[in-house]
């Protein structure tokens, strides 16, 4: 199942293992030269909600992906320094693309316990993720096309059981 929007509630209850968040990086970053986590690094969009929101729930925040311009699918604390690389065209995000389809393969082998995922970027960045849609007999996906939606991604968690 693919929805653009956020679903209405089911009231299902996912594993942690069950699901898994991709939000786009976003130009403000924290002010440091010195390596740190990525969900860290991160400062704008709905990236400082989501690190509040999975604060108290290491399982869950192991299932965070960043969509980055420059390091293609990371994860949340994976150490980064910042940088300035934005993806603003078509040509550039099938670029990422053919780096991150790799990655997102392997998130998704046959084995995976994946059922259900939920990206938070932008239309553009959503090219660079083309590759989830060939796995959507095995997941649902939901896609948030604005970064800074919240509300939204909130209650796709809601429904999820990630409180």
């Amino acid at each position: 199942m693919t929805t653009l929007l956020a679903p209405s509630a089911t009231n299902r209850r996912l594993t942690a293992a069950g699901g898994l968040i991709i939000v786009g990086c976003s130009r403000r970053k924290l002010d440091t030269t010195d390596p740190v986590p990525a969900l860290r690094l991160y400062q704008g969009g709905c990236v400082p909600q989501l690190r509040e929101h999975l604060a108290e729930r290491p399982d869950l925040r192991a299932r965070v992906r960043i969509l980055s311009a420059e390091h293609g699918l990371l994860h949340p604390d994976q150490p980064i320094t910042p940088y300035d690389h934005r993806i603003t065209s078509t040509l550039a995000a099938r670029r990422l693309g053919r780096r991150v389809g790799p990655q997102l393969d392997t998130e998704l082998a046959a084995d995976s316990p994946i059922t259900d995922i939920l990206t938070i970027v932008e239309p553009l960045y959503l090219v660079a993720l083309t590759r989830l849609f060939d796995h959507l007999d095995r997941i649902r996906l939901t896609c948030l096309p604005d970064p800074r939606g919240w509300a939204a991604a909130e209650a796709v968690l809601d429904d999820w059981g990630w409180r």
